[in-house]
Order: C-alpha cells, then structure tokens, then sequence
C-alpha cells in the first residue's frame, strides 16, 4: 500500500497528475480514512481543474485532524479554489482560519488581498498586499493587484505604475501583468503607454475581454 501511494506522490510531483489520480483512485484503502490518500486526491482534482472533487477531498484532511502542514496548505487550497469560483466568503473563511492558526506567509497574504477587493474592502485588502510585499518584496503577483487596484481605484497613479511596471520585471510575458500595467498608465495619463502594454497584454492573452474593455476604454479617449 504505501508502495502504491508513494508512486502516487511520484507522479503528482511529475506533474503527471491524470496518471496519480489513477493510481490514487486504484488504492483500496478508503479516501475517508486514509487523510494521505484525501490530500494527494485532493491537489490532483485542483491541478485538473475539476474543484467538486478537489473540495470534497480537501474538506476531509481539514475535518480530520491529521498533518497540521497537510490542514494548512489544504485550507490555502481551498482558499484558492473558492477565490477562482467566485466564492469570496468561502475563500475569506479558509483564510482567517489560516491566520488564525499562525500561517501567514506572502501567498496567503497575497489571497486574501484579492479576495477583500472583490468584497469592496478596499483599504484592508491594500494593507494585506503590503504585508505581503513585507514578507516578500519580489512577489510579482502582489505587486501586480497592489498596482491594479490603486489604479483602478483612482489612488496615487504614478506609485501604482511602478508596482505595475515591477511586476512586469518580474514576468514580462504575463498578460495579466501586461493588462494591469496598461490600464495603471492610463489612469495616470500615459495613453501612448497604455495602448502599446494593452495591446501586447491582448496577443499574449488571445483576446481576453477584460483586456478588450480596457482597450476599448483607452480608445474611447484619444481625439482622432
């Protein structure tokens, strides 16, 4: 048995995550019982992108009260899962349990930034991207929120630029970062900027509609 898990763990760390999931779902011990088995269930059904199955899995390891390293990054899992589906207080419950427990680290902070701006906590959400930029100064993906949302929200354009333009250092093929680092010139008066960072946010991207609808936004503004 533990042969067979540790092919699992083999694979997963392959990232080879269809044929872990195999041999996982081929183990005869029950995933209920086994919070190993649950755990590794849990990260291969997130990798594939199918999140029922990831949540039902990942809920176990946290309910059982087994590796507390294995219920911590479960709950930053699942935080990461309900922030994509779009279940902010799902995904904010996850992350206070985080910290509450003394978990704090730059990607948890990082989170829970993105996750108190889509829940219009705006000055919270900024301070959670400051700590992690604290624990972290080269995260590219807080610096990247922190610069969009300033940004976006009309708050000290030039400084949200540079964040932008950091994060754009860090991953200059990123279109996200691209898009953020567009629509920060923009708001800062840097039109030429804005549509050439746009612009090349859209190729990378292969027509994303946020980027479109700032693209659109700048464009509505030049004078021909």
């Amino acid at each position: 048995m533990a042969g067979s898990i540790n092919e699992a763990v083999r694979l997963y760390k392959s990232r080879r995550y269809e044929q872990a999931l195999r041999v996982l779902l081929a183990l005869e011990d029950d995933p209920a019982d086994n919070v190993e088995i649950s755990y590794y269930l849990g990260l291969c059904y997130t990798q594939l992108k199918q999140y029922d199955d990831a949540l039902l899995y990942l809920e176990q390891v946290v309910t059982n009260h087994g590796n507390l390293l294995q219920i911590y990054q479960s709950r930053m899992v699942l935080s990461l899962i309900y922030a994509v589906t779009d279940r902010y207080r799902l995904a904010k419950f996850e992350l206070d349990q985080l910290i509450g427990g003394g978990y704090e680290s730059s990607q948890v902070f990082t989170v829970y930034g993105y996750v108190l701006y889509e829940l219009s906590q705006i000055d919270e959400s900024l301070k959670m991207l400051q700590k992690a930029l604290t624990l972290d100064p080269d995260n590219a993906t807080a610096l990247n929120s922190l610069g969009y949302i300033m940004a976006d929200k009309g708050l000290d354009p030039a400084t949200a630029v540079n964040y932008c333009r950091e994060a754009v250092k860090l991953r200059p093929e990123s279109f996200a970062c691209l898009d953020s680092l567009g629509w920060a010139c923009f708001k800062a008066g840097r039109i030429e900027e804005a549509r050439t960072y746009l612009r090349r946010a859209m190729e990378l991207s292969g027509g994303h509609p946020v980027i479109a609808r700032h693209i659109r936004t700048v464009l509505d503004t030049i004078d021909y």
